[in-house]
């Protein structure tokens, strides 16, 4: 905790640093933007400090969905975040023409979605295990599935096999007619 206060409290003395010295170069606000993003350095500083903002969201998120954390959760978690990370790096390497700031960001998006829904499976995994869920594990996990829906993606539909599944699909493209 001590460890993540330093980095973040550094990151944005470093931040108010840079910025500071490129508004003391140009004097306004245009040829400062310019001069950050023009210059290696400055973009460098700016790329760390967006990290560690995307890292305090991150755990803001998972507090907010999934409170703390129980040890076979982070286990699984880093266990897992290994793979993703050299798959990630891997996927770096074929795409290497394509290396954008967009990029970066679709790929880091990939990888909290992908611990979120890690991070979500095992809590649903306790809940069939656990004889006493309370109402907030059952409010925290329906709000972390709601909110990391994306309405535009149709479902696959489902299969003859399951006809619960079909009865519903039916009734919902009933009331959506």
């Amino acid at each position: 905790m001590l460890c993540t206060a330093v980095v973040m409290v550094g990151s944005l003395a470093l931040t108010t640093a840079v910025v500071a010295h490129a508004y003391y170069l140009k004097h306004q606000f245009y040829p400062t933007v310019v001069y950050l993003t023009k210059s290696s350095p400055s973009m460098a500083v700016l790329y760390i400090q967006a990290f560690v903002l995307v890292f305090l969201l991150g755990k803001f998120m998972g507090k907010v969905f999934f409170g703390q954390l129980r040890a076979a959760e982070m286990e699984h978690l880093l266990e897992r975040s290994w793979y993703a990370v050299t798959e990630t790096c891997l996927a770096f390497t074929v795409f290497r023409d394509d290396f954008s700031p967009r990029f970066v960001a679709l790929f880091t998006l990939l990888l909290f979605l992908k611990c979120f829904h890690w991070l979500a499976e095992d809590r649903v995994d306790f809940m069939e295990r656990s004889p006493n869920i309370s109402w907030l594990f059952h409010f925290r996990i329906v709000c972390e599935y709601l909110s990391f829906q994306d309405p535009f993606i149709e479902p696959l539909g489902p299969t003859l096999d399951d006809p619960i599944l079909l009865v519903g699909s039916i009734w919902d493209v009933t009331l959506k007619a």
